[in-house]
């Protein structure tokens, strides 16, 4: 295998062991510094030039793009994946990861736990939103900051108010997030390859702290995860199109709460807290991978006029519950079921001898129009019912611009 590994930094720590391991293993490696690269872009032939020489060497590139280069370093990652070079993650998944209220509105419309989060930019909607996540003390974040920087604690109301106002004077984002006490000054990560967790670590802020960066102090154990916790973590990489991630998930009551998925996540501290060799995990995973190059799956599965892919949700009281899948009566219909997802499982390629369940998720290729056939009457009146009507919607009179800068006008 020719691997790359894209890197601003050669001599950092994650690349210096990425570099190792491969050799280690008999792979060919080298480091690319992802600002020195050049995207050229001609019909049918996507390029890229390194030192302005064409650059068509590797098999795979595992990127590690730093947050102040994303949008460069996610579109040269693009690139790659456009000439078919296999990318242990993908250009999206970086791009969700980066973003954390992107990265919470995807995570938000599946069955995984997450802080209760709200996003508001006029004044008299923060009031209400501190109300929404629990009332005070609440977190503040920025939209986009690592390593903790740009997340502050507002013990009280007033406090939380004047942050926000502040921060929003500098035309900065703010997420205002529900503070998960039980959980106050730690944290987990779990470093998920493929589809498992090889390594976990617990993160302990000091003294006053209670951001359990490792940047900032905070002190690590080993800790040994149970299913749920290790399924969450898998599944939160799975959904932002991450191969290779830290997962930080909070300790709450309710179980694991993920507070960010990291698509760079370095090795030092949890390789030495761990004594595993994750960097090597990384590059037996890469090599396992290389001959299935990234695929567009909306272009391959939807190229027949008719066909796409859907997903079905068994309601409650719905036909199919209790139904196995082999005569739910899907093969007569032309439709395939790809995945079944069961709260935070997925079941790949389910056998037909499986039984439904209410609020099971079903990923199905077929015709579209037979699929939409299969939709309850209940499910579609449930949306009909779901229609708000405009006019009953709050109305905010439109504002003569010209005439609201004339009254800002001195007197003559």
């Amino acid at each position: 295998m020719r691997l790359g590994i894209l890197s601003a930094n050669a001599d950092s720590y994650s690349t210096r062991r990425l570099v190792e391991a491969a050799e280690e293993r008999g792979q060919s490696v080298t480091v690319v510094n992802t600002k020195q690269l050049a995207i050229d872009l001609q019909k049918g032939k996507p390029d890229l030039y390194y030192h302005q020489q064409q650059l068509r060497v590797f098999d795979a590139v595992l990127p590690r793009i730093g947050a102040s280069i994303t949008y460069f370093g996610t579109a040269v990652v693009r690139q790659f994946e456009q000439m078919d070079v296999f990318c242990a993650n993908s250009s999206a998944g970086i791009s969700n990861s980066r973003d954390k209220l992107r990265s919470l509105q995807i995570f938000s419309r599946h069955h995984i736990g997450i802080p209760a989060t709200t996003f508001v930019r006029e004044k008299k909607d923060v009031l209400p939103a501190i109300e929404r996540v629990g009332g005070a003390p609440v977190i503040i974040k920025l939209i986009e900051g690592t390593q903790g920087i740009g997340v502050l604690l507002a013990e009280t109301v007033k406090s939380a108010e004047a942050i926000i106002e502040l921060l929003q004077s500098q035309k900065q984002n703010v997420l205002i997030q529900k503070f998960v006490a039980e959980s106050k000054g730690k944290d987990i990560r779990a470093f998920v390859v493929g589809d498992e967790v090889v390594a976990s670590m617990r993160r302990v802020a000091q003294g006053q702290e209670f951001r359990s960066n490792v940047h900032r102090g905070a002190l690590t154990e080993v800790v040994e995860l149970d299913d749920h916790y290790r399924e969450t973590a898998v599944r939160a990489a799975q959904i932002m199109g991450l191969r290779v991630a830290g997962v930080d998930m909070l300790e709450g009551k309710d179980g694991p709460q993920i507070m960010e998925v990291n698509s760079s996540p370095g090795l030092e501290g949890i390789e030495k807290c761990t004594q595993l060799d994750i960097a090597g995990s990384i590059i037996e995973y890469i090599a396992a991978r290389v001959d299935f190059p990234e695929i567009d799956i909306r272009q391959r599965l939807t190229v027949s006029r008719g066909y796409g892919v859907a997903e079905l949700h068994i309601p409650e009281g719905s036909q199919y519950a209790g139904q196995r899948i082999g005569s739910a009566g899907f093969e007569e219909n032309d439709i395939n079921v790809l995945t079944l997802t069961r709260g935070t499982r997925v079941i790949p390629n389910p056998k037909k001898s499986r039984k439904l369940e209410k609020d099971d998720r079903l990923l199905c290729f077929g015709k579209l129009e037979l699929m939409r056939g299969l939709i309850s009457a209940k499910a579609q009146q449930k949306r009909k019912d779901a229609i708000v009507d405009l006019d009953d919607l709050p109305h905010t009179p439109a504002v003569d611009e010209s005439a609201a800068a004339n009254d800002r006008l001195p007197p003559t």
